[in-house]
């Protein structure tokens, strides 16, 4: 039975797996596979704008002013400690 296969248009996304792929000793297949799981990780954690925008206004109302907000919360940074 033959395996699913995968099909990009991207002369970019290509070139980069085979170059990865050469580098790192592993097939194109890997490489991808690996790259999707990291992506799928990296951004399971994430909340859509749709549902921050909807959670913002029940919480604090129909307006929000966010450069308050961001103006409330920060701090200067201390710089580095040598």
């Amino acid at each position: 039975m033959a395996e699913p296969q995968l099909s990009v248009r991207s002369a970019r996304a290509r070139d980069l797996a085979h170059r990865l792929a050469r580098r790192e000793n592993r097939t194109i297949a890997d490489i991808v596979e690996r790259a999707l799981e990291a992506y799928e990780v990296r951004e399971a954690g994430s909340e859509p704008a749709a549902r921050f925008y909807q959670r913002l206004a029940a919480d604090f109302g129909a307006e929000v002013d966010l450069e308050a907000t961001i103006r409330e919360h920060r701090t200067p940074h201390t710089g580095l400690d040598l």
